[in-house]
């Protein structure tokens, strides 16, 4: 496992940045909630009357006076693009840096196969993602203890699995998209994360582009959705995992076959 090591070595001090970022701003709007919680009241009735504004967000179902309401659109927010970022970028570059920073010759000329470093690679990027996750899921418990509010604990764990899987598709995605580059790649990342928040916005706000949640993974982190049904949406999250494994598949094919500069 000497190359996970030296990726994980690698990634450790942009995984600290990126933990420690999405963890202090969902620190802070979760120990903001107890002062604004008297004045949410306001808050509901003047979203309610943004139209399709309020429907992007799921607004319209959830009310920022509950903690449930409230962490799932201003936390919810925070963790799905940030994790978003974090899992993309991680990626996207992962196979295409050994050609960008020109260390591919010393790489591949070691007693390991391409299969090999391709796994072990991935083993890294979901390491780095699985370690945030935990560290994050932890910090909003200890947060909601530390307010006194009651904590649901039930919708709190869905919805960090939710964004759990979601960075895990994303990182499929990208993972496959990584083998096909050669240079550049933080650009790729971004922009599909970005398209796929996007995505979901519009589908939320046409009910004639609701086909569009089956193309993204931010569908099934619906706060408004999980809470209503107290459960994840299996058939989103399966199409999502199959579009994981596409891209994962798609990188083992095209890398032990690319000529590599």
């Amino acid at each position: 496992m000497t190359i996970v090591k030296h990726e994980l070595r690698q990634g450790r001090t942009a995984l600290i940045i990126w933990t420690a970022s999405i963890g202090f701003l969902m620190a802070i709007c979760l120990f903001l909630f107890p002062e604004m919680k008297s004045q949410m009241e306001e808050v509901n009735e003047m979203f309610a009357s943004m139209g399709s504004f309020t429907a992007a967000f799921g607004m319209d179902r959830l009310s920022f006076g509950t903690l449930t309401g409230f962490f799932s659109i201003e936390c919810g927010n925070i963790l799905g693009l940030g994790g978003a970022f974090f899992a993309s970028l991680c990626a996207v570059g992962i196979l295409s840096k050994e050609e960008k920073d020109k260390t591919a010759e010393f790489l591949l000329t070691h007693p390991v196969s391409r299969i090999r470093v391709i796994t072990e690679k991935l083993i890294a990027v979901f390491l780095q993602i699985t370690i945030l996750n935990l560290i994050i899921y932890g910090l909003s418990l200890g947060c909601i203890v530390a307010i006194g509010e009651e904590l649901p604990f039930k919708e709190i764990t869905l919805f960090h699995i939710a964004y759990y899987l979601l960075q895990l598709e994303l990182c499929g995605i990208c993972f496959g998209i990584s083998a096909f580059m050669r240079k550049n790649t933080a650009g790729v990342g971004i922009g599909i994360a970005v398209l796929m928040y996007f995505l979901n916005l519009v589908a939320n706000i046409t009910e004639s582009a609701e086909f569009l949640k089956y193309a993204t993974p931010f569908a099934y982190c619906e706060g408004a959705d999980i809470v209503e049904a107290g459960k994840l949406d299996i058939k989103l999250i399966a199409i999502g995992l199959v579009l994981c494994l596409l891209g994962i598949v798609l990188a083992y094919v095209k890398y032990t076959k690319k000529d590599i500069h």
